[in-house]
């Protein structure tokens, strides 16, 4: 599969973006996918705290935006009505959150995947955002997606620990070759 093309033919002009090219050369970041065509991957499943559960989000957005401030004012803007979103919670209150989203289609495949991945502070490295992760990768599966791809990050270890394969780096000068 050529990583590549699918890349371009998602974020056309990607490297153009002044918010990309204003990065250091020096950071460099991930793109990340999983084949969902069939059976996931069998990982073993994250150890969580007794008490959290998960689920599609269906709340205020408010409620929602508070929980991605404490992880990065930042991500608010890709917060916004109409749109999927994942959580965990500790009763009622939203601890973990990622975006469900859809990248469209190439060459009939169709590709989604989390984004904004976060945990409030005090619910961090325990499990919970893997695991959250994990079950949104399932949703998208059970949704008919062919392909989960894991965009802009530089936690590539921590996504291969759920069977995510890294497949591209970049920097803000463009894709690196290997």
């Amino acid at each position: 599969m050529n990583y590549t093309k699918i890349f371009n033919s998602l974020y056309p002009n990607f490297f153009q973006e002044d918010s990309i090219r204003s990065l250091s050369s020096d950071n460099v970041y991930t793109e990340l996918v999983m084949e969902l065509r069939g059976d996931l991957l069998k990982v073993a499943q994250p150890h969580c705290p007794d008490g959290i559960s998960f689920g599609e989000y269906h709340g205020e957005l408010a409620e929602l935006r508070d929980a991605v401030r404490m992880v990065d004012e930042e991500w608010v803007q890709y917060f916004g009505e109409g749109d999927r979103f994942f959580c965990a919670y500790a009763g009622d209150k939203i601890v973990a959150f990622c975006c469900l989203a859809d990248m469209g289609r190439f060459n009939g495949l169709h590709i989604g995947g989390p984004g904004c991945v976060g945990a409030i502070p005090e619910y961090r490295r325990q499990g919970i955002g893997l695991e959250m992760v994990r079950l949104a990768t399932e949703t998208l599966r059970q949704d008919g997606y062919d392909l989960s791809w894991i965009h802009y990050t530089h936690l590539a270890n921590w996504y291969m620990k759920l069977g995510y394969q890294p497949v591209l780096r970049w920097n803000s000068s463009g894709i690196i070759k290997s």
